[in-house]
């Protein structure tokens, strides 16, 4: 099984957003960074099966467009193991009940989704992998899954996956 973590694009300041937390949205520039990279995503013959999203707005946005972008056939998931304050191990149950064959697509935050990815590569919750805004990575899970039996096959910052979609 294939897991993809991607961290949602640039979203709206904190400081300039009076409502929820839950409800701020991308900027234009982060939508349009977010199509970019799904180009670039495209490039590297990704082809998600599930896509699975944060309940938070900003992820939501990230989801569909990256949804749009991949032909994704199935719809997006909301799961609320991919929240900010979730167990990072948490995802490692979501993802257990797919198909082996599966390729997911977890969109969410920092610092969870490196934490998440610690755990898959490691077997422990630890800050060495932080994930940039529209960042992502690929890793292969072994059935069952379990913590610290993930193997990485690519982890890319947003700028490289832009690049990677303006190249023909």
């Amino acid at each position: 099984m294939d897991c993809m973590l991607l961290r949602h694009g640039i979203a709206v300041e904190r400081d300039e957003w009076e409502r929820s937390d839950t409800d701020r949205p991308l900027t234009e520039r982060g939508a349009k960074r977010v199509a970019q990279v799904a180009v670039g995503l495209n490039r590297l013959d990704v082809k998600p099966t599930h896509v699975f999203s944060s309940p938070l707005i900003r992820a939501i946005e990230t989801a569909k467009i990256v949804h749009r972008s991949l032909r994704v056939r199935s719809a997006v998931q909301i799961v609320d193991a991919l929240l900010p304050d979730a167990p990072p191990n948490q995802l490692l149950s979501v993802l257990q009940d797919l198909p082996p064959a599966s390729c997911v697509l977890c969109i969410g935050h920092e610092p969870h989704l490196g934490l998440a990815a610690s755990v898959m590569l490691s077997g422990r919750a630890t800050a060495s992998f932080p994930m940039k805004k529209a960042g992502a990575c690929l890793i292969e899970l072994s059935l069952p899954v379990k913590s610290g039996r993930g193997v990485l096959r690519w982890w890319l910052t947003p700028r490289q996956l832009r690049e990677m979609g303006k190249r023909q």
